[in-house]
């Protein structure tokens, strides 16, 4: 069988094609930049979100499954997130559903459904409420989907919360940086839970979903299976670059003050959010999620300053 996956150049799709290479499926591959896949194989320029019909529908020729990865999520307008996330969604959802026997999975995000300031457990039965422009696209992504394949149990959007991973970009790239460096940080400020996934635990669920038999369920929600305090990953990116935690014991209460004052409320309750994601779901049908959360972000901050050598 044939998988066409989008976004085979990013964190998480070079991880997916290569664990479907790995599971025997044959692949093609669709990507805006396809002059850095050509060795790759079988390899498509990705059809514009404004492309006539036809450009989609031939991309699905010969393809049973699609795993469609490539999206924007980094710093864009509203018009860009929409372009990618939603209205591209909706066109290759469409010509899948046309032409394809297979599977349709959509990596989506916890944004789809919950904003950064969000504190609480996140499943597959919470009401989506996005609260920000890349959120609210990639949920619209999510209903663009649902309508393209009209109540068929063949399609679902996988919703990861932050990704790690060789090449992150984004919060948890910021983070590594904060912790190579000789600041003190204080403690207080950073006792909120994270759920993470590592890149090649989201494919593995790509993976999972693509294979196992039965309908899918419309989402599921991935995570790893111990959330950490953001204390806890600072502390072991730092232990990775061989530096002490230097975390101070200071209370939150000041600095939750002069955030108020300044005006920074909802930056502050982004930064201290507990946001926890429960795969129960994935789990009960099959899936493993990582357990050793902490000692892969030590080996990854290890490999970065060996890196920098």
């Amino acid at each position: 069988m044939k998988v066409l996956v989008t976004g085979a150049t990013g964190l998480i799709g070079r991880q997916v094609t290569g664990r479907l290479r790995q599971a025997g499926f044959d692949m093609r591959i669709a990507s805006r930049r396809p002059e850095r896949l050509q060795a790759a194989g079988e390899v498509f320029a990705l059809p514009g979100a404004d492309a006539p019909d036809d450009a989609f529908l031939a991309l699905m020729r010969e393809v049973s499954h699609v795993v469609h990865c490539a999206a924007l999520n980094n710093d864009r307008n509203a018009s860009d997130y929409q372009a990618v996330n939603a209205t591209l969604t909706a066109r290759l959802a469409k010509a899948a559903a046309a032409r394809c026997g297979g599977r349709f999975i959509y990596l989506s995000s916890i944004r789809a459904v919950a904003g950064p300031g969000f504190s609480g457990t996140i499943n597959e039965a919470m009401a989506p409420a996005p609260q920000c422009a890349y959120g609210r696209s990639k949920r619209e992504g999510e209903i663009r989907l649902i309508e393209a394949y009209a109540g068929r149990p063949d399609a679902t959007a996988l919703r990861l919360p932050p990704v790690y991973g060789e090449g992150m970009r984004g919060n948890m790239a910021l983070m590594m940086r904060l912790a190579d460096t000789a600041l003190p940080l204080p403690a207080g400020v950073l006792a909120g839970v994270r759920s993470l996934i590592a890149s090649d635990t989201a494919a593995g669920a790509v993976l999972h979903l693509v294979s196992r038999p039965g309908p899918l369920h419309p989402a599921y929600v991935a995570g790893n299976s111990v959330p950490l305090a953001m204390s806890e990953i600072i502390a072991a990116f730092r232990r990775g670059f061989g530096r002490p935690p230097r975390l101070v014991p200071m209370p939150a209460m000041p600095l939750r003050l002069a955030a108020r004052l300044l005006g920074r409320q909802a930056s502050w309750q982004a930064l201290t959010a507990t946001q926890i994601c429960d795969p129960s779901l994935l789990v009960a049908e099959g899936w493993m999620p990582e357990a050793d959360t902490l000692g892969r972000l030590e080996e990854l901050a290890r490999k970065k300053a060996a890196q920098a050598r």
